[in-house]
């Protein structure tokens, strides 16, 4: 059996079930006689001198971190490499930097777990410096193409669900509407699963034009229902009525999407006359112990991605294809953005219960 040394980083925005993925990996690699090493802080990690890194052993996971949220290894999600944020406010090109920390680690291959944002980073770098990569999907968001889910995904929906479980009791107490924002980016797959979950009357994605009317009519019908109280869910991507993505400006002079459930809030509020109380979940969704699905699918990409590395298939992407752990390109994952399909199964359930969409 020959030894290999293989590198493992996590990058782009955390989720739930990161560590389960890190320990299925080392798992499986010393089954093989190998030797992991954890790169520190995803690329960021590779800009130092030395590169900062920890190898990782077996004994380290004794079950304890399958269960916990984050990655001990940490992460970043800023910083483009080809066009990196200098101190003076310039752009540097700083790949070859990050080649020469994989060389220096001198490793046989790595796995790199991220979105596709992340991917595409890697995947350059890789082909720059001759780097044998496979990747393993991760996004709270499911929105990378070819593969049915993606790690933290299912944690987030529960998260999201959990919360309109919480938010309907008091909005029945008072007579509201209850308007929760969700995360997802530009996809609304969150929005979608945990408002059919959570028995949501409105749900509002990006992939679906609403009105303010629409909204409305929906909610006066409840009420003349005899129900005294409305839950709406919003993914965070959605615009205002004039077009407008609705963000937020950070210290560090990056803009997030955030915000935008107030807005409808009020706009609902003027248009009904019904009292409406926002709650905005954010990184509450990311920051959770993985739900049984998420570690189920983080092991079985884990013990995969180590196997492509054994039959040396690189630039493949890990990917759940009908009930299966497949492989595929990482070009293909990319090019494949996954937003809601507005004629998927998960949908078409939503209007046959009666949700509206806005539209």
């Amino acid at each position: 059996m020959t030894s290999k040394r293989i590198g493992i980083l996590t990058s782009g925005g955390d989720c739930a079930g990161l560590n389960a993925v890190i320990r299925s990996v080392v798992h499986s690699a010393h089954h093989q006689g190998w030797e992991v090493i954890g790169i520190l802080d995803g690329t960021a990690g590779l800009l130092q001198s030395p590169p900062e890194y920890r190898v990782l052993t077996p004994n380290e996971f004794d079950g304890t971190l399958l269960r916990q949220g984050g990655t001990i290894l940490g992460t970043t999600n800023k910083g483009n490499p080809f066009s990196f944020p200098m101190a003076d406010g310039s752009l540097k090109d700083r790949s070859g930097e990050i080649v020469d920390g994989f060389k220096a680690l001198k490793l046989d291959a790595v796995i790199g777990i991220g979105g596709d944002g992340s991917f595409a980073i890697l995947s350059k770098l890789a082909k720059q410096g001759g780097i044998k990569m496979v990747g393993i999907p991760k996004t709270i968001d499911n929105d990378i193409g070819m593969t049915e889910t993606s790690v933290g995904f299912d944690t987030a929906v529960a998260v999201a669900t959990e919360a309109l479980d919480r938010l309907q009791p008091t909005a029945a107490s008072h007579d509201r509407v209850m308007i929760l924002e969700v995360m997802g980016r530009d996809a609304g797959h969150i929005a979608v699963a945990a408002g059919i979950a959570g028995g949501a009357d409105v749900i509002l994605i990006p992939e679906v034009k609403y009105s303010i009317e629409s909204i409305a009519k929906k909610i006066k019908a409840v009420k003349d229902s005899g129900r005294n109280f409305g839950l709406v869910v919003v993914s965070e991507a959605i615009k205002t009525l004039d077009g407008a993505k609705f963000e937020v400006e950070y210290t560090d002079g990056q803009k997030r999407y955030g915000g935008i459930a107030n807005y409808i809030g009020a706009k609902l509020a003027e248009a009904t006359g019904v009292e409406t109380r926002v709650t905005v979940l954010g990184h509450v969704q990311r920051g959770s112990q993985p739900t049984y699905n998420d570690r189920l699918l983080a092991s079985a990409f884990g013990v995969k991605a180590v196997q492509l590395i054994k039959e040396g298939k690189f630039g493949r992407m890990v990917a759940w294809q009908n009930r299966q752990v497949v492989d595929v390109a990482i070009e293909d994952a990319i090019a494949a953005y996954q937003q809601v399909d507005l004629d998927s199964t998960l949908v078409h359930t939503a209007r046959a219960l009666g949700i509206s969409f806005g539209d």
